[in-house]
């Protein structure tokens, strides 16, 4: 049985004990628990370089349903299954069949960073695997169960907004954004989940706007960067294209 990564630095230790479980299960496993209104995951490290089969990442499920799908299908592996995009695969969620999509290396960067280490680069094959709601329905599907509609992004497409929230919704920016400021901060309330975009210009009440989320990301496609930041977190970067840091916001 693979064991829950743990790891806290990328260190020559680290990359010994992915080896390790490389040699002895077939691949290693690396799960990340939900935050806030963000799904937890699980993908292997090791199936590209002992099968010559890609990676597999899978979203949504308990750590220990992760586990268990993602060890069936190494075990699979290892006796000669292959998982491809084509088709549906069953006897990897009980009574359930699943479906695999080709993950967009543009995604590799915010859910696979351990494996892109692993790697020494992003060369490597990743697919998604995909499971149904109860009805037997894909998220892809009309009459997908809407409440869990955010439990699985799709990473084979979308590279251009990659929140989980709707392209409609209204957040918060301020004109000067609007005329062409580059975005510096971004604000996700603690209490309401609600977004905030600013440029680095000393702002009024009346210069403040409501727009659609999606517009923003059309004004500056690096604020996608911050898909994954956690209700009450904020982020700021010093010139447009700096990198971002974040930081929990002060709840004072």
């Amino acid at each position: 049985m693979n064991e829950e990564c743990k790891h806290d630095h990328h260190t020559e230790e680290g990359r010994n004990q992915v080896k390790d479980h490389i040699e002895k299960y077939g691949c290693h496993i690396v799960l990340l628990n939900p935050v806030d209104d963000l799904p937890g995951f699980g993908y292997t490290i090791g199936l590209y370089e002992k099968y010559n089969h890609p990676e597999i990442i899978c979203f949504g499920l308990s750590n220990d349903v992760l586990m268990g799908v993602l060890n069936d299908a190494c075990s699979d592996i290892k006796e000669g299954r292959t998982f491809t995009t084509d088709k549906r695969e069953d006897n990897l969620i009980g009574g359930y069949d699943v479906e695999f999509l080709a993950v967009n290396s543009d995604y590799y960067s915010s859910y696979v960073g351990y494996a892109r280490w692993y790697y020494h680069n992003v060369d490597f094959p990743l697919l998604q695997l995909v499971w149904p709601d109860k009805s037997g329905v894909f998220p892809w599907e009309d009459n997908f169960n809407p409440e869990w509609k955010y439990k699985q992004p799709l990473l084979d497409r979308n590279m251009d907004f990659k929140f989980y929230e709707e392209r409609n919704l209204g957040v918060f920016t301020t004109q000067y954004v609007i005329d062409g400021s580059p975005i510096l901060f971004v604000l996700h309330d603690n209490e309401e989940g609600d977004w905030q975009f600013q440029g680095g210009e000393d702002f009024t009440d009346q210069d403040i706007r409501l727009v659609a989320l999606e517009n923003v990301t059309k004004m500056d496609p690096t604020v996608n960067d911050l898909f994954n930041l956690g209700m009450g977190e904020r982020a700021w970067r010093t010139h447009a294209g700096g990198e971002w840091q974040r930081e929990k916001q002060d709840e004072e």
